[in-house]
């Protein structure tokens, strides 16, 4: 596999960086949302079992969202640290390059697709808890 030119580097630092933006703008909007305690507000106001269920899933369901966008904001900061070092597009386990087409459908991608499927598979024994992204 050949290694990613200037351009084809660039094309993904100006992506990781529209995401990088997006993602801490939404995670700082539902933060601040939050500081209205809506969501406590809500479980606060159920009548029921029934309704107490489905108020403790929208609370849950809204910060395993949240927690998994500052994870996915982190694996952003983590790829625009290796476009500055030089390291990008280079496998954080085994060093080979990775695929262009995965970088080019997840390019914070850190794990060639073979290193990325044995994380999956340590993830899915228990042996991982790294959040897969």
């Amino acid at each position: 596999m050949s290694k990613l030119s200037a351009n084809e580097i660039q094309r993904h630092a100006q992506r990781i960086r529209a995401r990088h933006a997006a993602l801490r703008q939404h995670i700082r909007n539902v933060l601040l949302e939050s500081k209205h305690d809506e969501f406590a507000q809500l479980a606060g106001q159920v009548h029921d079992r029934g309704e107490e269920s489905v108020a403790d899933l929208f609370v849950s369901t809204n910060l395993a969202l949240l927690d998994r966008e500052i994870h996915e904001l982190r694996d952003v900061e983590d790829a625009l640290q290796r476009i500055r070092v030089g390291s990008f597009g280079a496998c954080d386990d085994c060093g080979e390059e990775i695929e262009r087409e995965r970088l080019d459908a997840y390019p914070s991608a850190k794990h060639c697709i073979d290193c990325e499927r044995e994380h999956e598979t340590r993830r899915a024994a228990g042996r991982d808890q790294t959040p897969s992204l």
